[in-house]
C-alpha cells in the first residue's frame, strides 16, 4: 500500500509541475570568431544576428540550456541591427552575454548535446568549416542520435562532417543552404569569389541533394531529412529552431517508449 501511496504522490507532483526540457542534454550553438574575410577590403563576415537570435530565443523559452562554440572560444561577432525577437532576448534572455563566453572545442563535451545549430554569415565558411575539432564534435551529437540544424551559409559549416562510416553527413539528404544563385548575384563576397567554397557546391560535392530556388517552390520552407533540419535564408530560422525541438522531442518519446519498465509492486 506503501508504494501505491508513493506513486500517487510522484504522479500527482508531475501534473504540478510545468513542462520542462529533456533534462538530459542541452543546445550547442556555433558560431564564427571572424570580423572579415581577410581581403584588403575586409568584407563583413560577423555572424548574422538575425539568424542566430531568433532560434536562440526558441530554445531559451522551450527551457533548453544553451551553450555557444567558436573555433578560438570567446567573442562571436555579429552583423544587423537588434530588431524585434533579437533585441528582446539580448535584453531579457541573455543572448549576448552567452554568445561572447563562447566555448573552445577542447572545452565542449559532445555527451552534453542533443543538437547543433549553426546560423548564417560567412564566417563560418572559413573558420568553423575548416575546424576538424567542430566538425568531430558535430558528428559524435548526431551519431548520438542528435540533430543539425542551419540557416544559410550555416549549411556549409557542416558540409565537411564525416560520419565513422567515412561517409559525410549530409550524403544522401535534402539540405538546404544559401544557393549559388543568390550568391552570384550579391556583392556581399564579390559574388563568392571571396569564399574558401559556395555552400551548394560543397554540399554537392559532399553527396547532398541540394535544396535551391530551382527545386523548391517556396525558397522560405524549412527542410528536414534524417535528423538535418535546414533552410535557404534567414526568415525561418526560428522555425529551425522549433522543428528541431519538435524531433528531440519525438526522439525522447520514442526512447521512452522502448525502455523496460520494471513490475510495479503494492504491499
Amino acid at each position: 500500500m506503501k508504494n501505491l501511496v508513493l506513486a500517487l504522490v510522484i504522479i500527482l507532483i508531475g501534473f504540478a509541475l510545468p513542462a520542462q526540457a529533456s533534462d538530459a542534454k542541452k543546445i550547442l550553438i556555433i558560431a564564427s570568431n571572424l570580423e572579415d574575410m581577410g581581403d584588403p577590403d575586409k568584407h563583413d563576415a560577423r555572424n548574422n544576428l538575425w539568424e542566430y537570435a531568433p532560434p536562440y530565443h526558441i530554445f531559451v523559452s522551450h527551457g533548453y540550456a544553451v551553450d555557444f562554440a567558436s573555433p578560438a572560444g570567446g567573442v562571436v561577432p555579429f552583423m544587423m541591427d537588434p530588431l524585434g525577437i533579437s533585441s528582446y532576448t539580448i535584453k531579457y534572455e541573455g543572448f549576448l552575454d552567452r554568445a561572447n563566453s563562447s566555448l573552445n572545442p577542447d572545452q565542449v563535451n559532445p555527451e552534453d548535446y542533443a543538437a547543433v545549430f549553426i546560423g548564417g554569415g560567412y564566417g563560418t565558411l572559413f573558420d568553423v568549416a575548416s575546424n576538424q575539432k567542430l566538425l568531430d564534435i558535430m558528428a559524435k551529437i548526431y551519431e548520438s542520435g542528435g540533430v543539425i540544424g542551419s540557416s544559410g551559409h550555416g549549411a556549409g559549416a557542416f558540409a565537411n562532417v564525416k560520419l565513422k562510416n567515412g561517409k559525410f553527413l549530409v550524403q544522401g539528404k535534402r539540405v538546404a543552404g544559401f544557393p549559388n544563385s543568390t550568391e552570384a548575384e550579391k556583392s556581399w563576397a564579390k559574388q563568392g569569389t571571396l569564399l574558401p567554397f559556395l555552400v551548394e557546391d560543397q554540399l554537392r560535392k559532399n553527396g547532398a541533394l541540394a535544396i535551391n530556388k530551382d527545386n523548391i517552390a517556396d525558397k522560405h520552407e524549412v527542410i528536414i531529412d534524417a535528423r538535418i533540419v535546414s533552410t535557404m535564408f534567414l526568415p525561418p530560422a526560428a522555425l529551425v529552431a522549433k522543428e528541431m525541438l519538435i524531433l528531440l522531442e519525438q526522439g525522447e518519446k520514442l526512447n521512452k517508449s522502448i525502455q523496460p519498465t520494471a513490475n510495479a509492486s503494492a504491499d
